[in-house]
């Protein structure tokens, strides 16, 4: 199984704390956030090769994390993929990104998806026994308790086995406060529907566009994340990530 991380953005969002730094690694509670996320992912014992994809800006920032990391965290191969963007205007998208991870790396294997810049207080082990036990597509989603909010993310309706029933990338009528977030499974059978979404010119940029246009044509389920989740896109929800992982 191998593990895919996006961290291609240019995060403008969190200027200038990003201008000369990549946003999964600004400090969280003593250590870059990006770490934060790959020790939740260290249980699964799968995974064997992770590939980190970002931008030519940010490129070096991630070989020179990468070459201390390797030797003191991480059992699974490491490779920095540079996507050769240079800013906003030319970037490929969270999708497109994805794509070409899979081509260049040529990869044939079951896939693990997640954004670098998204925080979780718990383990993420019950979420790879839980793909492999469906051995399907399978989105992470969290209650955010706030229909507002949810406008931001994603609308989703579930049937009685947690099947994706309806799902919609920002909604403007949510009726839940379920919404999927940046960590996906794909079992290798699906890796050439992909490499279809972005040849018929679809939307490459968020992810969740891909599930989207998944679910209609084969079965997508979901696994709720325990604990707390954070998406650090402002510096009010840095902020946050930083005191509760204090601790």
């Amino acid at each position: 199984m191998k593990l895919i991380v996006l961290a291609a953005g240019y995060a403008t969002r969190l200027y200038p704390l990003t201008l000369k730094q990549p946003k999964p690694l600004l400090p969280v509670a003593g250590k870059p956030m990006l770490e934060h996320v790959l020790d939740n992912l260290k249980p699964i014992k799968e995974l064997d090769h992770i590939y980190l994809v970002t931008n030519t800006k940010f490129f070096d920032h991630f070989q020179r994390w990468a070459e201390a990391y390797r030797t003191m965290h991480t059992r699974a191969q490491l490779s920095i993929i540079n996507d050769k963007t240079t800013s906003e205007a030319n970037r490929l998208g969270a999708i497109g990104d994805l794509n070409l991870v899979l081509n260049e790396a040529r990869i044939d294997d079951d896939i693990i998806v997640v954004a670098g810049d998204n925080l979780f207080s718990h383990s993420l082990e019950e979420f790879a026994e839980f793909c492999r036990s469906k051995n399907v597509p399978v989105l992470a989603v969290y209650d955010i308790s706030d229909l507002a909010q949810v406008k931001k993310y994603n609308a989703i309706e579930i049937d009685e086995n947690d099947r994706i029933t309806f799902f919609e990338e920002k909604p403007e009528h949510p009726k839940s406060t379920l919404t999927g977030i940046a960590l996906y499974y794909y079992p290798k059978s699906v890796l050439p529907l992909i490499e279809q979404y972005i040849a018929e010119g679809n939307n490459p940029d968020q992810p969740g566009r891909l599930v989207q246009w998944l679910y209609p044509r084969i079965p997508v389920y979901v696994w709720r994340v325990p604990g707390i989740w954070y998406d650090v896109g402002s510096k009010e929800t840095l902020a946050e990530s930083v005191e509760r992982f204090r601790y």
